[in-house]
């Protein structure tokens, strides 16, 4: 597991970054970086549902109680990771389809948005973990001025170096 990263002010993470594997730590801690752009706390985490299931319940029975508010997970294969965490929790759930295996990440992709209903996972492109904090960033910005106004700066810096 790995250890919660705080922002500047000390303050408690507000979003979960989770994945399965140590080898999918690359993709996924672009997320971590936008993250800690927008001075958003978040923690980081490698467990896998499969070889460390009682793990993986424990620090998601925590996850409301340590005061996160949206989870960010990296999926493989069948996505079992995201929809695991979105049925054992209300919070948001994003799901970034990690392109190993076989389909280069299409099965994963296709796997966040057939999950069953009421087992809801937003889902960005193949290893966009980038795309998964700036829309974690959207979520906590609906009721935090501040992130609200750094995200609009964000799109404007963007849009700025879209047309050079």
């Amino acid at each position: 597991m790995g250890d919660p990263v705080f922002d500047g002010d000390g303050r408690e993470p507000r979003v979960a970054v989770i994945y399965s594997s140590p080898a999918d730590h690359d993709t996924m801690s672009q997320a971590g970086a936008l993250l800690s752009r927008f001075g958003v706390a978040y923690d980081e985490h490698s467990l896998s549902p499969h070889r460390a299931p009682r793990a993986l319940a424990d620090w998601m029975a925590e996850l409301e109680p340590r005061g996160i508010e949206v989870v960010i997970a990296g999926s493989s294969g069948s996505a079992a990771l995201a929809g695991i965490v979105a049925a054992h929790t209300t919070l948001p759930v994003i799901g970034v389809p990690l392109s190993t295996g076989g389909l280069d990440g299409r099965d994963a992709l296709l796997g966040l948005t057939q999950l069953p209903p009421g087992v809801p996972v937003a889902a960005v492109g193949i290893d966009n973990a980038m795309n998964a904090a700036v829309l974690a960033v959207q979520v906590l910005a609906v009721a935090d001025p501040l992130l609200r106004t750094r995200l609009w700066r964000f799109k404007d810096d963007f849009e700025k170096a879209a047309r050079h």
